[in-house]
């Protein structure tokens, strides 16, 4: 195990939160969440951070990325390989445990910190814009006691679903981490400080893993940067991409900026690619371009406008509706032009830029604290699905993948691969045939 630093589980008293990451967006969204608890490392909350070793693991670069700025000093921090997670949560003896992962690994961590006795609280969230809310996200997460989103919206939406589906869950509010205002500042007054030019002139693109997901489309976006470069030769065109070439993003991608770049020719000298924290590449810009990035919130709260590329469409898959709401979106000849949108004031409370007084996440995850230490916390369940132990061995081995070691994941996977397989297959038999059955049934019908 790799260790930024080595704490015991002594020391007094204070309430302890361990949060639980491994891939880049999620371990700057925990760094950031539980950084700013109140007196975080300074006589309030014990905050620290485990990165979990998982195939999509940070490195050490995107790592130093995810912390800057972040509230969480580098010594808080440690890596640990999932057959230790147990044993170093028992030492570490948190609290509250905060699971900042994709889906399937929350349901598999929750699962083990569930069995630890007496459990701590456990705290689950989504990193970035969380609109349309959806089934899965809810179901990965059952065990938690507490889903943290970002803004009145989303815990509409959340709430809305969880009385559709039954599956009930506690959600909780918090302000964006990257969507702070400086102190003082109220949330209309974050967008007037627009009304001067930034002092930045990049044209920033924040790429995404898999929106849009067609490789052509990936392919206008990266003649459209070209474009935006060429018209403009005195100004940057910023290509800030989340990994560099070898480390992994929390989706993975295919048909990066970089390679699609390098198929259109000689590009122009102004247009580059950057790595840097997305803090760094603002602060620089004239105008974020994005199609659905979560980057685009956090350019609002720093005053940078925002072109939110309407190119595609607005659809959940694009997961843009919440930025068409806010009137941000705009066409390529708007990119090119420079012509950058503001959110129109009436969007912001109920789209992450809501009063700071609203926050409850912290409110709520101290009195569940609380009944955690008078031993009153009341337990809660996973999703009940068929296979037992041999289903939970399935699970660990499809979310940590090489990182599981275990026997009975081996054997999990040896037998749950092809057997999944065939699954699907038929699947997709039912699916054609009762697609068949809809249209003799539509041709029977018109005949008669």
């Amino acid at each position: 195990m790799t260790s930024r630093h080595n704490r015991g589980g002594g020391g007094p008293a204070l309430p302890k939160i361990v949060a639980i990451a491994d891939t880049d967006s999620y371990v700057k969204w925990a760094a950031a969440l539980i950084g700013t608890l109140p007196g975080a490392g300074a006589g309030g909350w014990d905050a620290s951070l485990l990165v979990l070793q998982t195939p999509l693991a940070v490195s050490e670069t995107q790592l130093t990325a995810a912390l800057s700025g972040s509230g969480l000093s580098d010594d808080r921090v440690e890596r640990v390989e999932y057959e230790r997670l147990a044993a170093r949560l028992a030492h570490l003896q948190p609290d509250a445990v905060l699971i900042a992962a994709r889906g399937p690994l929350v349901r598999v961590v929750a699962r083990d910190v569930a069995a630890m006795a007496p459990r701590p609280v456990i705290v689950t969230g989504l990193p970035g814009i969380s609109i349309p809310a959806t089934r899965k996200a809810v179901v990965y997460r059952m065990q938690c006691d507490l889903f943290v989103l970002h803004s009145h919206r989303e815990l509409r939406e959340f709430a809305d679903l969880s009385v559709r589906t039954g599956f009930a869950q506690s959600y909780a509010l918090a302000t964006l981490p990257f969507a702070r205002r400086p102190e003082g500042e109220d949330a209309v007054a974050s967008t007037d400080r627009s009304a001067a030019t930034p002092a930045g002139s990049d044209l920033v693109f924040a790429a995404q893993a898999v929106v849009p997901a067609e490789r052509a489309d990936r392919l206008r976006i990266a003649r459209l940067l070209v474009r935006a470069a060429t018209a403009d030769p005195g100004r940057r065109v910023v290509v800030k991409l989340r990994a560099a070439p070898g480390e992994q993003q929390t989706h993975a991608e295919q048909d990066g900026y970089p390679e699609l770049l390098a198929t259109l020719g000689p590009l122009p000298a102004n247009i580059v690619t950057s790595t840097a924290p997305m803090g760094r590449a603002l602060a620089t810009a004239e105008g974020l371009v994005t199609v659905s990035s979560t980057a685009a919130i956090e350019a609002v709260a720093a005053g940078i406008p925002v072109i939110a590329l309407d190119s595609f469409g607005v659809s959940p898959e694009l997961i843009n509706e919440t930025l068409a709401d806010g009137g941000l979106l705009g066409g390529e000849d708007d990119v090119v032009a420079r012509r950058f949108r503001r959110p129109v004031p009436e969007w912001l409370d109920d789209n992450y830029f809501h009063a700071p007084q609203d926050d409850d996440w912290a409110l709520q995850l101290a009195t569940l604290v609380t009944q955690r230490r008078a031993g009153s916390l009341s337990p809660r369940s996973a999703v009940a699905r068929r296979g037992g132990a041999f289903r939970d061995a399935w699970e660990r081995r499809v979310a940590l993948g090489r990182n599981d070691t275990s026997a009975a994941g081996t054997v999990a996977y040896a037998v749950g691969l092809p057997l999944r397989g065939i699954v699907r297959i038929r699947n997709r038999v039912r699916r054609a045939l009762a697609g068949q059955d809809a249209n003799a049934m539509a041709r029977s019908a018109a005949r008669a």
